[in-house]
């Protein structure tokens, strides 16, 4: 169950769910002239900022008061209370809504409700600088607690507060991973413990980061040796590169040690994004080429398809532009490209598109068809489709798109809905994009694979009702687990043997073709997420 947390601010009173801090300045409003007084009980820089907040239709408003630190790093005040934020399943790390609107500000909110306090306004260094420290703090977290449990007195930090642990693993990171100079992570690190907790805890964070310096500029770092038996090393490789014991056995069993180690080594990198030029508001990948010159955020075009491009840097930059929002490009993986390359859309198409939302190959597929076709976007989830719509509208291919709220297996009961082209984006376990979502390895269970096959095997018999004979069923996951997508065609193939394999050979470049004429990207052979996706062809 879910821990829930108050996290609201009484009036005139500091209240922090995390800890109740000590010797700390307090704002109350008085009766008299309505002028907010500050009592100081440390010596941060804090400004009260009082505001009014006016009723309508009333002349009256309530006074408010802000506490504005200057002297805390406001990056790390935001990193820290979202780390917990996800950690307690409030919170993604990803710092995009689904729009790609920044959240800064939103940001900044809950450290004023969290800590009591605001910062200063996040910049896009600040924002960038956010993103590398929650995504990297995640990816280690296995890592870093390591090395604080073997830094710590009391080995066991489970019982650590959710915040000074945060701030730890934030400097611990900063040190180890980022390399920022020492004794500035230290003092920066020290200060918000004082602020946002107490004198001692920021005390506490001094002799532990200066233990941490000092061993790593020895390079005598307390680091697990990887030997023994199989279950040993598996442990050892598992805080080394921090990932679940259980995906590294996994790992290890069907790509071997060092395979496995590459992979991780893929999964703890600071990740590339992909950009899909709009092709059906008329937006070329030339001119998203011309914007990006013109933003100055390098970039390179993609190697596999026509209206793609990378960029390692500089996302903020193009959200904060307006391209996202204005409907010209979409964040999008060439993987998840290249499916749509294996489905194939033309124009005048019906194509059924199940489990579709959040609609990023929906989307894809429906710009091909040039507003001539349909797809069908079929999803459980409303929330969801509702996004799908509203993209699909800012995108321009709502004209095309038809969305249908339901459960893919009670819709075949539905008979009028068929089609030659029916695409299964199956619910999957995401192994394969492990370096964008920092947050999934410590969500995924192993437990959750036998779960996930028993639905994608649900889910594959439901949409073969769906195609029309000599139609096409695609098959496709964003894992690169074996169990989740060989086996799950081969047993398909089993229970439905009037489909067969329809090799991929001719849709996708031949380095990502299987010998068994499937599409599989691997993220360290081509250095996009991991993803599947099987042809196969109903008989007549």
């Amino acid at each position: 169950m879910a821990q829930v947390v108050n996290m609201g601010l009484r009036a005139c009173s500091f209240s922090n769910p995390f800890k109740l801090p000590r010797n700390r300045t307090t704002h109350c409003t008085t009766a008299k002239g309505n002028q907010p007084q500050t009592i100081h009980h440390s010596h941060s820089c804090l400004i009260t900022i009082p505001f009014f907040k006016s009723f309508s239709g009333s002349g009256n408003g309530l006074l408010k008061t802000q506490k504005l630190n200057l002297e805390v790093s406001p990056h790390r005040a935001v990193s820290a209370v979202r780390l917990m934020r996800i950690e307690l399943g409030g919170a993604f790390a990803d710092l995009l809504n689904e729009k790609g609107k920044g959240s800064g500000e939103n940001e900044m909110g809950y450290v004023q409700r969290t800590l009591g306090f605001r910062t200063r306004v996040l910049n896009h260094h600040d924002l960038r600088l956010v993103t590398d420290i929650v995504g990297g703090t995640i990816r280690w977290r296995r890592f870093l607690d390591h090395l604080i449990s073997s830094l710590c007195h009391d080995k066991d930090i489970s019982s650590m507060e959710p915040l000074l642990l945060q701030i730890l693993r934030i400097g611990f990171y900063e040190i180890v991973k980022l390399d920022m100079p020492p004794y500035a992570v230290v003092d920066e690190n020290v200060k918000l413990a004082k602020v946002a907790l107490r004198p001692g805890a920021g005390n506490m964070v001094n002799g532990i980061l200066r233990k941490l310096v000092v061993l790593k500029e020895n390079e005598t770092l307390p680091l697990p040796v990887v030997e023994g038996d199989d279950r040993a090393q598996a442990r050892a490789l598992a805080t080394l590169y921090s990932h679940p014991v259980w995906m590294v056995r996994r790992w290890i069993k069907y790509l071997g040690q060092e395979e496995a180690i590459k992979l991780m080594i893929w999964n703890n990198i600071e990740p590339s994004f992909s950009l899909r030029a709009n092709r059906a508001r008329g937006f070329s990948r030339d001119d998203l080429v011309t914007q990006l010159n013109a933003l100055k955020v390098p970039h390179k075009l993609s190697l596999h398809l026509d209206e793609f491009v990378r960029i390692k840097t500089g996302l903020q930059i193009v959200i904060h532009a307006g391209l996202l929002r204005k409907g010209l490009c979409s964040v999008q993986d060439e993987s998840a490209g290249l499916v749509v390359s294996v489905v194939d859309p033309q124009p005048g198409e019906t194509i059924i598109d199940c489990c579709a939302a959040p609609g990023g190959k929906t989307l894809y597929m429906a710009s091909h068809l040039s507003g001539q076709g349909k797809v069908f976007a079929v999803d459980i989830n409303s929330g969801r489709l509702r996004i799908l719509k509203e993209t699909a509208k800012l995108h321009q291919v709502d004209d095309v798109i038809t969305a249908i709220h339901a459960d893919l297996r009670s819709l075949t009961d539905n008979r009028q809905l068929k089609s030659s082209k029916v695409l299964l984006d199956a619910p999957c376990s995401g192994l394969g994009v492990l370096s964008k979502r920092a947050d999934l390895r410590w969500n995924r269970k192993l437990e959750d694979m036998e779960q996930l096959k028993k639905l994608q095997d649900e889910l594959l018999d439901a949409a073969s009702k769906l195609v029309k004979p000599g139609g096409l069923l695609i098959y496709s996951t964003c894992s690169i687990d074996t169990e989740e997508n060989d086996d799950r065609v081969a047993a398909f193939l089993v229970r439905h043997p009037d489909f067969r394999i329809d090799t991929v050979d001719g849709y996708v470049p031949p380095d990502f073709v299987t010998s068994s004429g499937f599409f599989f990207s691997n993220p360290v052979k081509h250095s996009l997420d991991g993803s599947f996706a099987a042809r196969l062809i109903r008989a007549l």
